[in-house]
């Protein structure tokens, strides 16, 4: 669906992958190659069965918002999408994938109530 088709208390967002691309060091969280998360919408998962670091999550989660919305071409954040965990002994590098997007409607996300805003 495009912008062009989506009602005005619309939009989209991008799902997401977070992916372990690279481990260079000693990850003592026992992380490997290939370990993910999935971003919908404003939920994360895992797969069934596998464990996440918290220290690798919690450096991923403030780009996530910006990495599930369109911005301007020359954003860093369209062609950037590398992050590194904290711990500098481990040296993990994860990637953000983006894939399908999904619709929400504002008032399924927002205990605001939506109003059409006149431009001004």
């Amino acid at each position: 669906m495009s912008d062009g088709s989506l009602r005005a208390d619309q939009f989209q967002l991008y799902d997401l992958t977070v992916i372990v691309e690279a481990i260079e060091g000693n990850c003592t969280c026992a992380m490997q190659v290939g370990d993910c998360f999935f971003m919908k919408g404003g939920k994360v998962s895992l797969p069934a069965g596998q464990d996440f670091c918290l220290y690798a999550l919690q450096a991923a989660i403030p780009l996530l918002p910006a990495k599930q919305r369109l911005n301007h071409p020359a954003d860093w954040m369209e062609t950037d999408a590398r992050i590194v965990c904290p711990d500098p002994a481990c040296r993990l590098i994860m990637r953000i994938d983006r894939s399908g997007q999904r619709v929400l409607d504002h008032d399924d996300v927002s205990p605001i109530p939506w109003e059409e805003q006149s431009e001004q």
